[in-house]
């Protein structure tokens, strides 16, 4: 068990870095070329290390809708994730995206689980909603690094983000829960998503791949926050509730935003330290409540 968490807090930390990370690239390099090349080269090396049993699940056609899906979300995540941080900030898109994850993903068990949407749920989406809009509102004070014109569309997309997560997360579940391992289904997921990264790597990357500073920053958030961490992150899901990984990994979105602020820059008003405090209070309600029962 102390193993377990030990892994996840720190894959939690690795995850953290990546926005802080990416600040320091030239700034000819564009939020989707970062993101395709790192999930091309980390989707690569996870599913390089578990090759066999990855192909095993590309290769069960009673799977084959769910890992697309997951693929899709996987897709989705990695181009909107860095996008929502160069335009709302790393502080801000971080945790809208990490906060928007689990409140659609108890969506999509609604819906597709036909699991009922709880009283605690409500008052988690509603807490964490509010933080949103405080956030939007006026979170960056006039001496941040972020234009507060950009902060709307950044939290659009990091929304964005959060749903392309769950949608990978939901179905990845899917999968796991018909017999495969964890690390394989990610492996298959995260190898199949590279496929059409790899093609806006092609023609995004340039910039990035030029310069040895855009060389190190590429490897490192590729090796690091994409391949390490999910290593990492298969390991603790063997040993440890849902509940119990969804709130250690709270820490990122807490080391991001104290990064941002020490390292970056980026400064909030009071009422944008509110707004991220809401929307780790809503996360953090809806995370530790226990599973509900599906519904006849």
């Amino acid at each position: 068990m102390a193993a377990a968490i030990l892994a996840l807090v720190l894959a939690s930390m690795l995850w953290g870095t990546t926005g802080t990370t990416a600040t320091f690239l030239p700034a000819a390099v564009t939020p989707i070329a970062i993101g395709a090349t790192t999930m091309t080269v980390g989707g690569a090396l996870l599913f390089a290390t578990s090759a066999r049993a990855s192909w095993a699940i590309v290769r069960d056609r009673a799977q084959r809708g769910w890992l697309i899906s997951a693929a899709l979300g996987m897709t989705v995540y990695p181009l909107t994730f860095y996008a929502s941080m160069d335009l709302a900030g790393v502080a801000i898109g971080n945790v809208v995206s990490l906060g928007a994850g689990p409140l659609f993903a108890a969506l999509l068990e609604w819906r597709i689980g036909r699991q009922r949407l709880t009283l605690r749920w409500m008052l988690s989406t509603t807490i964490a909603l509010g933080g949103v809009t405080l956030l939007v509102g006026g979170g960056h004070g006039s001496g941040s690094v972020v234009s507060t014109d950009t902060v709307p569309l950044g939290v659009a997309l990091g929304i964005t983000a959060g749903a392309g997560y769950a949608l990978f997360t939901f179905a990845s579940g899917q999968i796991v829960r018909s017999g495969h391992r964890g690390r394989a289904t990610m492996g298959a997921a995260f190898g199949l998503a590279a496929l059409p990264l790899s093609v806006v790597t092609l023609l995004t990357a340039a910039p990035l791949l030029e310069t040895p500073l855009g060389l190190s920053i590429a490897g490192y958030l590729a090796v690091g926050p994409m391949f390490a961490a999910y290593i990492l992150f298969a390991r603790a899901l063997r040993a440890l509730r849902s509940s119990t990984v969804t709130v250690v990994t709270l820490l990122e979105p807490l080391v991001a935003t104290l990064l941002a602020v020490a390292i970056v820059g980026e400064r909030l008003e009071p009422v944008g330290w509110l707004g991220l405090s809401l929307i780790l209070i809503g996360v953090t309600v809806l995370s530790t409540a226990r599973q509900p029962r599906q519904s006849a």
